[in-house]
């Protein structure tokens, strides 16, 4: 069973407040037919420790201006800065420096899992 509506809707406002914080290569992956434990990673990556917790900061925002908030269930690694994972229980928002996105490659990990499409809406082009 694919992620449920809520998750995709709780991955794109991640996606999208990771971006305006020029978060690079978002990417949205359906884990719901591979894990219990929630429906949808969302990762992304930032050149510097400074910007990887702007980016955090920015997700946990966004996520409480949702009409159903949501607050993370927990939140690690924030002290390094270097990979935080937020744990929303629906998704999971990891948010890696390059090098460590680069060394561990979730993407390729989770590769067998459908990606949900995520276009900025300040890099879309208006409807014709």
């Amino acid at each position: 069973m694919p992620a449920t509506e809520r998750a995709v809707e709780m991955a794109q406002a991640a996606a999208q407040a990771a971006a305006d914080k020029k978060a690079e290569d978002i990417v949205l992956l359906d884990v719901a037919e591979q894990l219990v434990l929630t429906d949808v990673f969302v990762v992304a990556s930032a050149p510097n420790e400074r910007q990887v917790l702007a980016i955090v900061d920015a997700v946990e925002e966004a996520l409480l201006q949702l009409p159903e908030k949501a607050k993370p269930v927990r939140r690690e690694g924030e002290r390094a800065g270097r990979w935080v994972l937020l744990d929303f229980g629906d998704i999971v928002v990891h948010v890696q420096h390059s090098e460590e996105r680069e060394f561990y490659a979730l993407d390729r990990l989770w590769k067998d899992c459908a990606r949900i499409e995520f276009v900025d809406r300040d890099l879309a082009t208006p409807a014709a």
